[in-house]
């Protein structure tokens, strides 16, 4: 057993299955080649964990407006 399980996306054929596996491949590759600096995880967590609770506080608001 894997200390990572392979995760199945419910795609409608294989070959949507590996396009999207080719997209998603070539997504990370340029992120890893991405010349500029690299942002901390600790930032980025931040990040967005306030624009989560900013889109969570526009929710509640829009849901007190109706």
């Amino acid at each position: 057993m894997s200390a990572h399980p392979r995760i199945e996306a419910p795609f409608a054929t294989p070959e949507e299955a590996l396009a999207h596996d080719a997209w998603l491949r070539a997504k990370v590759q340029a992120a890893i080649d991405e010349p500029g600096p690299s942002i901390p995880h600790d930032q980025v967590m931040a990040e967005l964990r306030a624009r989560i609770e900013d889109a969570a506080r526009a929710d509640d608001q829009a849901r007190l407006a109706k």
